[in-house]
């Protein structure tokens, strides 16, 4: 398939909720194949429709033995608390200390429409939640004290060289 440009920030396509998923045909098939080619080649664990420049609420991942895809995620429960790093694609990979969920209960369509639900914990969980995130318009730093956010902003622009 092939490895896709990857949206980072400030693109406006992060910061807006996506569209649902309608269509569970071919194209749709390719697209994921498409994503998962990115996300490997990025050595990411997962990746957002909103992250290669489309406002669908899709994502896929691969992470602590969990590989799916999902097309109209929503977390439809969650307990706990955890604090870990936490990276992303589009944020040039700048890591920083979230406090997320420790469990986490993903319902979502699969490629072929079909809805499933899934379960995880630790860092799997931490997956659904940020890519979940991601097709609700919101990046992890959105989740980070202001300070904490523009250290991560000031380091990411730094890397890339922006003013």
């Amino acid at each position: 398939m092939a490895v896709r440009k990857i949206s980072e920030y400030p693109e406006d396509v992060l910061g807006r909720v996506g569209r649902p998923v309608t269509e569970f045909d071919e194209r749709l098939a390719a697209l994921c194949a498409d994503m998962y080619d990115t996300m490997y080649d990025a050595g990411g664990v997962g990746l957002a429709a909103p992250q290669i420049g489309l406002d669908l609420r899709l994502f896929v991942m691969d992470c602590d033995g969990i590989k799916l895809i999902a097309a109209n995620p929503e977390i439809i429960h969650a307990e706990g608390e955890q604090s870990g790093q936490e990276g992303c694609l589009s944020v040039g990979k700048v890591p920083a200390v979230v406090i997320r969920p420790m469990k986490a209960r993903l319902k979502a369509q699969n490629e072929k429409g079909e809805w499933f639900e899934q379960e995880a914990e630790g860092y799997a969980a931490r997956a659904f939640l940020h890519e979940t995130d991601h097709c609700n318009g919101k990046l992890f730093i959105d989740h980070l004290p202001k300070l904490r956010r523009d250290m991560v902003v000031k380091r990411f622009k730094k890397e890339k060289n922006w003013k």
